[in-house]
């Protein structure tokens, strides 16, 4: 009996795995590839062309208001369908309504509000504000970290594939070394455990699980911060302790906010995207060195953050204020 070939979205989540996309991204592609389907009255893909693409986009932005990125993620997502799954040269997408890119500055906490809102977090998710805050971390490489990646002699983080599959280092908070050397014991416990019951084997990026056997069962390559519950989803491998979901850590940063009465909007991305940026230029860092720990390509998306300084991005005094002072002194 001849074997039914897989499913087109099979099809994806092969290809997707194949060229070692993060779980977030093939749950994002796929989602989008579904709405297209949809949008065309489920029509195959294959009958459809660059015209059905600019619909679908165009739809996006005029009738579901989606911001500019999230266009941008829909396009992607059905490039790499036309292009890495069904092999189907499309050719230019022209005509399509484009969502309009809003040109905002980034919310900024004091370090009075990032203090009283690392005050209401305990436990793990303390930690990670403080790393998120400390080291300027983004969530995804804070919870992606494995235990060889912190350095405590050189109080040193090693970042892993960051954003464009990039490495880089950046500091390990002294304030933060101990409880990470406590909370790194009671992981070890719980994976020692887990051992002994014929699982503590961690999901390892790229193909190393076919060069390295054995890497997956080893201290050094499980995650720093791994989830509470063992996995089961067949479509990731056989039984294993993933890493903690962000979910838990922006809930937890959201309601610290609420808590300590803050009306702007926080979340983790908050502490460091914007904050450790910001105070490290008051500090009077320079900015290619926040740039580097930061790991941004252009040195130009760092810039942003002078224009939200204490002081202004040139130092400017408001008139008014000059005004005010003259007036006192008369």
């Amino acid at each position: 009996m001849e074997a039914k070939s897989p499913k087109l979205l099979d099809r994806v989540r092969e290809a997707i795995r194949a060229r070692h996309y993060s779980r977030r991204t093939e749950g994002a592609y796929l989602t989008w590839i579904r709405r297209y389907i949809v949008f065309h009255r489920k029509a195959h893909p294959a009958t459809l062309g660059a015209a059905d693409i600019s619909a679908f986009l165009t739809w996006l932005a005029t009738a579901r208001h989606v911001s500019a990125s999230t266009q941008n993620q829909a396009l992607a997502a059905l490039l790499f369908l036309y292009e890495q799954v069904l092999h189907i040269s499309i050719g230019r997408v022209e005509h399509v309504v484009r969502a309009k890119q809003p040109v905002r500055l980034p919310v900024v906490l004091s370090r009075d509000e990032v203090r009283r809102v690392l005050s209401r977090l305990d436990g793990t998710v303390w930690i990670i504000g403080m790393l998120l805050y400390g080291a300027g971390l983004r969530l995804e490489e804070c919870l992606e970290l494995r235990v060889k990646d912190i350095d405590f002699d050189r109080r040193q983080i090693a970042v892993r594939r960051g954003k464009g599959q990039k490495d880089r280092t950046t500091m390990l908070p002294g304030a933060v070394v101990d409880p990470l050397r406590t909370h790194l014991a009671k992981v070890q416990r719980v994976h020692e455990a887990d051992l002994r019951e014929g699982l503590g084997c961690v999901v390892l990026p790229d193909a190393l699980h076919r060069k390295y056997p054995s890497a997956a069962a080893e201290w050094g390559w499980q995650f720093v911060f791994p989830a509470a519950r063992i996995c089961r989803d067949p479509r990731w491998g056989p039984p294993s302790r993933f890493r903690l979901h962000e979910s838990v850590v922006q809930k937890a940063v959201a309601s610290a906010a609420r808590q300590e009465g803050l009306v702007k909007r926080v979340g983790p991305h908050t502490f460091r995207h914007h904050s450790f940026a910001t105070h490290l230029l008051e500090d009077g860092y320079d900015i290619r060195t926040v740039q580097e720990l930061r790991g941004h390509k252009d040195v130009s998306t760092t810039m942003v953050y002078t224009h939200v300084l204490n002081r202004g991005a040139l130092a400017v005094r408001s008139p008014a204020d000059r005004l005010v002072a003259a007036l006192g002194a008369g």
